[in-house]
């Protein structure tokens, strides 16, 4: 039988016995699906299984979303992480609807042409909602070709993309993309995972190059490595009238479009004397401004990133004006109820958790 026919065979019937039940699985709705796989991307099922569900509770179809503010998006976004995804996903939802009057794109290549929808994304839509032989190639996908075909190719390099889309299109299943697409992404998700691959019940034990030279920690190859950045953040908590002073955060950042706190950042952590004389630009003064509590170190991880945070919990001495900050038209000072509906990191949603709330 011919490799390629044999593993796409095999695969199936394996997912068609051993496939979750979830519920972007059943159905053939491309605002669903499209729903699913964006807030899928860089998420585990088990943590994207509520947003999806919250999602479709609160906008059950693309008009809903489209017709939503991006407070809203957000807010239900918020502790998913990467936040511009949130932000294209309400993009694309519009251009849906004032372009193609609220219908996806049936094929794979109008669908790349829409905001926030890449080829990954784009074959997943065309090949679940429209059955269309395109191949899905992520990081599941990446892992197990490799793995079982031996493919040592750098899969960040453009020569290693192109090997793997090669070999990802001869394997796929024309008759039934959905199953073929769903299967190896299923497989790679569930059995030939990252760390501790459980090569022993695999359906392709005796055929896996990796399994058979003990090569599952080196496949698949992935040369360049992240720079990750370390950032000091201090929150100043300023508290006026039972009411908490907030920014939107517009910069191009992490976070565009969340609120947080008064922020002073600086390449190493600091105390409140420093800051009192850290004359930071657009700030009157500190010393009218008095510590009440100062919060233990918060560690957040993002992807290119780590955060070392500090809340300084503090009241004015002689009142406060907005006229004391830079761009004070993007602060403000807001209830206890206001600030829980307003989208927010998930580092200044745990501190508020803990101390505010």
């Amino acid at each position: 039988m011919n490799p390629n026919k044999f593993f796409r065979k095999r695969l199936i019937s394996w997912y068609l016995q051993n496939k979750r039940d979830l519920p972007w699985r059943n159905t053939t709705d491309p605002y669903m699906i499209w729903l699913s796989e964006i807030i899928l991307q860089q998420t585990r099922v088990v943590q994207g299984l509520p947003y999806f569900l919250k999602f479709t509770e609160a906008f059950p179809t693309v008009f809903d979303l489209a017709n939503a503010s991006e407070t809203k998006v957000l807010r239900l976004w918020q502790g998913l992480g990467y936040y511009s995804r949130a932000r294209n996903l309400h993009a694309c939802a519009k251009t849906i609807v004032e372009k193609y009057d609220g219908k996806f794109p049936d094929n794979y290549q109008e669908l790349l042409k829409l905001k926030g929808i890449g080829k990954y994304t784009a074959a997943a839509i065309a090949s679940f909602a429209f059955q269309e032989a395109v191949p899905v190639i992520d990081g599941n996908v990446y892992r197990v070709l490799s793995r079982v075909f031996g493919i040592a190719e750098d899969i960040g390099s453009s020569r290693g993309q192109k090997v793997f889309a090669q070999l990802a299109g001869e394997l796929m299943d024309r008759d039934h993309p959905h199953d073929y697409n769903q299967a190896i992404m299923e497989f790679g998700a569930t059995y030939c995972t990252p760390s501790g691959p459980d090569c022993h019940n695999c359906i392709f034990t005796n055929e896996c190059h990796a399994n058979k030279h003990g090569l599952q920690r080196d496949l698949p190859v992935k040369m360049k490595k992240v720079k990750v950045k370390t950032r000091f953040f201090h929150y100043l908590v300023i508290q006026h009238q039972g009411k908490i002073l907030l920014r939107q955060r517009r910069q191009n950042d992490i976070w565009q479009g969340l609120y947080d706190f008064y922020l002073i950042e600086d390449v190493k952590p600091l105390d409140m004397n420093q800051i009192v004389h850290a004359k930071k630009p657009g700030w009157a003064t500190y010393q009218n401004l008095n510590l009440q509590h100062l919060s233990n170190e918060y560690k957040h991880i993002l992807t290119h990133q780590r955060i070392f945070a500090r809340f300084f919990h503090v009241l004015p001495v002689n009142g406060f004006s907005l006229d004391l900050l830079e761009e004070p038209d993007n602060f403000g000072f807001y209830s206890i109820d206001e600030i829980n509906d307003l989208p927010k990191p998930i580092l200044i949603d745990n501190y508020l958790n803990e101390h505010i709330f």
